[in-house]
């Protein structure tokens, strides 16, 4: 069964629209230094009813402190601990054969729900479902049809539309770029989606794409945004996770020698990361918000295994920034006239 919610975030956020810490024992051991919070998170002063449950948490190879959507989920995870006293932690996958011990581990201990984050865990979360059928478990970006899964989904292709229109109004050269990690399903959302955004308001315009292979290794991020910016390129759109993180580096030190480009960012605000001299906006997946309501059912006791919590433009679910300081209101304003076509069916984003 599929769903899509009127989202919670809608009431918390207004929108208008993927460092690494340290494992030095592979699958097993959380990393030691998350964002503001250690791997484990007890609340201090809980106002509702969590005491005694625990809800785990694997990461892909980006790791907790990506600056993407690894470390968004755990940050709703670490905001759900300290409103309702609940026990969280996390498990650093450094390569894919950690998934399914990582998720074996928190199963096996008996925690209340574990959650696998990334479109590349699924058959490692397929796997330790079968094994462990009592337990449930929940994933980001995929979905695994088992009856204690719960699948979270985000329309990456609507939010990229809108910061495609955003590129497109803004480009000097006429010449934009996208940097992606592994060519799957789900970042080609985010490709198709910029695609047709800069189609739409500017047919000028060219959008050059390179795929680095890894959501994990910055210096590939740095070098494929080095080779668009020579080519002419003046504002990048990554989708690569933590590999984005060294092409906000290459951007940033353009600027720094006098050279106008521009970083788009992804799943979280990064220009609250890299700063406003180099971030034109971000497309915000609210992944925090999307855990922190799934693992909540855990709580009041209506998790709905087998089933699949689709959001997009409609439930807040993706989108630009609430605050856009580098755009001027004519582009604001061609956003918000854009979004409101998604919304109401007159304009369907290509997903590929």
């Amino acid at each position: 069964m599929t769903y899509t919610a009127v989202f919670a975030i809608a009431c918390m956020i207004a929108l208008t629209g993927c460092g690494q810490g340290n494992s030095s024992e592979g699958a097993a051991s959380p990393s030691s230094q998350p964002p503001s919070a250690s791997s484990e998170s007890p609340s201090s002063s809980p106002s509702a009813s969590g005491q005694g449950l625990k809800i785990g948490m694997v990461t892909d190879t980006g790791g907790v402190n990506d600056n993407s959507f690894n470390q968004s989920s755990w940050e709703g995870l670490q905001q759900l601990s300290q409103e309702t006293g609940i026990e969280v932690k996390y498990l650093q996958s450094k390569a894919d054969s950690d998934y399914l011990p990582n998720l074996n581990q928190f199963a096996k201990q008996n925690y209340d729900l574990t959650w696998g984050i990334g479109y590349i865990i699924a058959d490692s979360m397929k796997l330790s479902a079968e094994q462990n059928k009592d337990a449930r478990f929940a994933i980001i970006d995929n979905v695994v049809e088992m009856p204690n899964i719960q699948s979270v989904t985000f329309a990456e292709h609507e939010g990229s539309f809108l910061v495609g229109v955003v590129a497109g109004l803004t480009t000097q050269s006429n010449k934009v770029g996208f940097i992606g990690g592994l060519e799957i399903p789900v970042i080609k959302r985010f490709e198709a989606g910029f695609k047709a955004g800069v189609a739409a308001v500017n047919p000028n315009a060219t959008v050059s794409v390179n795929y680095t292979g890894a959501f994990d290794k910055p210096d590939l991020g740095k070098a494929a945004a080095a080779t668009l910016y020579n080519d002419g390129v003046d504002i990048l759109f990554h989708a690569a996770g933590s590999t984005g993180n060294g092409a906000f580096n290459e951007a940033k030190d353009r600027v720094k020698n006098g050279q106008k480009v521009w970083m788009i960012g992804v799943d979280k605000d990064q220009s609250l990361i890299f700063g406003n001299e180099v971030t034109l906006t971000s497309m915000v997946k609210r992944v925090d918000e999307a855990v922190k309501l799934v693992s909540k059912s855990v709580i009041d006791g209506t998790f709905q295994g087998g089933t699949v919590l689709s959001l997009g433009l409609k439930d807040n679910g993706v989108g630009l920034p609430a605050d856009n300081p580098n755009l001027s209101q004519e582009v604001l304003d061609k956003v918000e006239e854009y979004k409101a076509k998604i919304v109401s069916g007159e304009i369907e984003v290509p997903t590929e």
